[in-house]
């Protein structure tokens, strides 16, 4: 089988057994599968969840964080909501730099995806995190990254 594998929320339904017979079925268990990177899914909802398909990466100061940051619209069952054009927003997450984001931090997501291509953080540190929300969604956050260099460095060039 080939493909790729998304993130979501996998319902298992168990019997209880004893030492002498099943009880029957259980309580649904759900099971998180982590997209590229990691990223810790945050409170969803019964329309899906959000998942960094491209998660933030090492960043230079005051340079749009590269390669973009993606965030994609899953169904309960981990598919891509394709139908899914509402807004996405991102924020700091963890910021123990104190650093501020700027750029476009709201945009409307397309086929399900949300590209962030602006995002920059104004100061360097470490273990910096994205939280991506969207209403109906939940939030969840990136996993860490590092921010370096200085203001005023030269930006990158793809």
């Amino acid at each position: 089988m080939t493909g790729r594998m998304h993130a979501g929320t996998v319902m298992l339904i168990a019997a209880v057994c004893g030492a002498s017979a099943c009880a029957g079925p259980g309580a649904p268990l759900a099971a998180s599968i982590p997209r590229e990177g990691g990223g810790t899914p945050g409170g969803g909802s019964a329309v899906g969840v959000l998942a960094f398909l491209v998660q933030p990466r090492n960043a230079v100061v005051g340079s749009p964080i590269d390669p973009e940051v993606k965030v994609e619209a899953l169904d309960t069952l981990g598919n891509v909501l394709t139908t899914f054009s509402g807004t996405v927003r991102v924020a700091l997450g963890s910021n123990a730099s104190g650093g501020t984001l700027s750029g476009t931090v709201t945009v409307a997501a397309l086929s399900g995806v949300a590209f962030f291509d602006t995002l920059v953080i104004n100061r360097a540190g470490s273990d910096y995190t994205l939280v991506a929300s969207a209403t109906g969604f939940g939030s969840v956050e990136s996993t860490p990254f590092t921010v370096s260099g200085a203001i005023g460095a030269p930006a990158r060039t793809p």
